[in-house]
């Protein structure tokens, strides 16, 4: 290594050559090389800041060897991105001691829902949840000793937790960062009670129901189609007085609400069970679950995460047609039984109506008709898979808030002429008999949804879930609900807001509509039959082996080994084995 170069590697850490030294040999030899020194420390002065600023990685690179700083530096900003994120979240920890910590509040709406398509919705339903559902009462009088049943202390504008319920410090997640959040409707956390304190929770006698105490039902063998609307022969035809008579709540009432051919339900009414059914779904019952299958459009689910006691005490009905009952016959699933998994099959004959999605409306609305000796029940459509335990559901959404009929809002809309507007685009009816029906409510005073309505928040439900308490009222308000559906279109969002508004025009009334995403966290949504056929079939994993090592057989020195090569006609014999093989291990 010669003067020049150590010069040069010192000057790099510092230290300045002498330039004006004598170097011995030649003048012309003496002058050229003390004005390369020059050019070259004159270029070294402009770079050495660069190279003192890159010192000491360069001394941690010697130390630790390039490929591991490197690693550390993406460790430390991996940390450091980690920090930056966790100070934008909320520290508050939440200790509940239940089984799903997964929760709720409303502020969630303008994120956790999609955007709302009116630009003061946002404010609307957070004030909705600040001021929830009024005039709470204690719905049942609990021991202060009874370690498993929490109080619930009703107040004027709020319902309060007490301080010992395990979801009383339950706050709501923070907002995820914009470039972050998800477009769409998904599930967000809900705070349920362990299943025993949930079972405790269920108040000792029936909720009061207002002003009205006795409902009983038209009965007519004969009814006769006498205005031009619509409904059915199973409906009864009701006309325009009988349902504006309907709407006038009395102490004791009598209304059209289906099965009006036969005193008992099911019995040659044009939605008719076996006999043994029928003396089954008589039975008393604290809570049911029910569901239905029409046209075959759906596929059975099974619901998941029930508890042993729910197994043993709430029963499942599943309601189908003929025709998807010789779907599921001819696929092995239905025996003797009647029970596919947890559910209990009924077989529903002679349906009413040749619109299978209209049959559907029958269980939906009528099921105090159908499980006349029944407390709570719980309703879920049929393309729907429960994953939630029935009764942590009715602790949540009906005993905790003291209501007696819960349904979520939908995701994005909140006005009927705006929901209207998306089922024709969306082809779900004709648009003829779409508009015949927003008419008929625009007459009867139906305006779009504003503020003046507050404290309700949406006048459109997300209707494939009801959680209902068997009372007069909430019976009532399912029979007038199922009257405009026989009347009008199948849609029950167009029909849902006159009916509860009318009802809560004359009693103090209140239905419990929670958010869309608390509705998701307690039930998946699934596909229709139709659309699964057409999905493709998932592609089987094809293991790949490692290729055989050669052989370690000692070659001959100086003899050349020549291997025979396969033709190109075997190999197309080994290859379409290969995949007759493979076609037969995905089946």
């Amino acid at each position: 290594m010669t003067g020049g170069s150590l010069g040069v590697r010192m000057w790099s850490f510092g230290t300045l050559p002498d330039i004006n030294g004598v170097i011995p040999g030649d003048e012309k030899l003496l002058q050229s090389k003390s004005l390369v020194n020059v050019r070259k420390n004159s270029t070294k002065m402009f770079s050495g800041f660069r190279e003192k600023e890159r010192s000491l990685p360069l001394v941690w690179c010697r130390c630790l060897g390039c490929r591991k700083f490197s690693m550390l530096l993406l460790i430390a900003f991996a940390l450091l991105v980690f920090v930056l994120g966790s100070l934008a979240v909320d520290k508050e920890t939440i200790s509940l001691n239940v089984d799903q910590q997964i929760g709720t509040l409303s502020m969630v709406l303008p994120y956790g829902n999609g955007a709302p398509s009116n630009p003061g919705a946002s404010w609307i339903f957070g004030k909705k949840d600040k001021q929830k559902d009024e005039n709470y009462l204690v719905a049942n009088i609990l021991n202060e000793d009874d370690e498993n049943r929490f109080r619930i202390v009703g107040s004027k504008g709020a319902s309060v937790l007490p301080s010992n319920h395990p979801c009383a410090k339950f706050t709501f997640p923070p907002p995820p960062p914009p470039n972050l959040r998800r477009i769409g409707p998904r599930p967000c956390p809900v705070c349920y009670l362990p299943v025993d304190q949930a079972i405790a929770s269920m108040p000792s006698s029936p909720s009061a129901s207002p002003v009205l105490q006795n409902l009983t039902y038209v009965y007519d063998e004969n009814p006769i189609k006498t205005e031009p609307h619509g409904g059915s022969d199973f409906g009864g035809y009701p006309s325009i007085k009988q349902r504006s008579d309907s709407f006038d709540v009395k102490e004791s009432m009598t209304v059209h609400c289906g099965f009006v051919k036969r005193s008992k339900p099911g019995l040659q009414t044009g939605f008719d069970f076996d006999e043994s059914d029928v003396a089954e779904l008589q039975q008393f019952q604290d809570i049911v679950v029910a569901s239905a299958i029409f046209g075959n459009y759906d596929v059975i689910q099974q619901p998941r995460n029930i508890s042993e006691e729910a197994k043993k005490n709430i029963p499942f009905y599943m309601f189908i047609d003929e025709e998807t009952e010789a779907y599921i016959k001819k696929k092995s699933i239905l025996d003797s039984s009647k029970r596919v998994g947890l559910w209990r099959i009924v077989v529903v004959r002679n349906v009413p109506y040749s619109d299978a999605r209209r049959n559907g409306k029958v269980p939906k609305l009528l099921l105090h008709r159908i499980f006349p000796n029944v407390r709570y029940s719980i309703w879920i459509d049929g393309k729907l898979q429960l994953v939630v335990d029935p009764y942590q559901i009715l602790e949540k959404f009906l005993w905790r808030q003291n209501a007696n009929f819960a349904i979520s809002r939908h995701y994005r809309r909140f006005d009927v002429f705006v929901e209207a507007e998306a089922n024709k685009a969306a082809g779900k009816y004709d648009n003829f008999s779409i508009d015949e029906q927003v008419d008929f409510y625009k007459q009867e005073g139906l305006t779009p949804y504003s503020e003046a309505k507050f404290p309700i928040t949406s006048d459109v439900p997300e209707g494939c879930v009801l959680i209902k308490e068997h009372i007069p009222i909430t019976n009532l308000f399912t029979c007038l609900w199922f009257n405009e559906v026989d009347r009008f279109t199948s849609r029950d969002q167009l029909s849902f807001a006159m009916v509860r508004d009318k009802i809560m025009a004359k009693v103090d009334w209140n239905i419990n509509m929670f958010l869309d995403c608390e509705r998701r966290n307690f039930v998946v949504q699934t596909y229709h039959r139709d659309l699964l056929e057409q999905m493709p079939p998932p592609v089987a994993n094809m293991i790949r082996r490692p290729p055989a090592l050669p052989s370690m057989r000692r070659r001959t020195p100086g003899k050349r080994i020549t291997r025979r090569r396969s033709s190109s006609r075997r190999h197309r014999k080994a290859a379409t084995g290969n995949r007759d093989q493979f076609l037969l291990s995905t089946f």
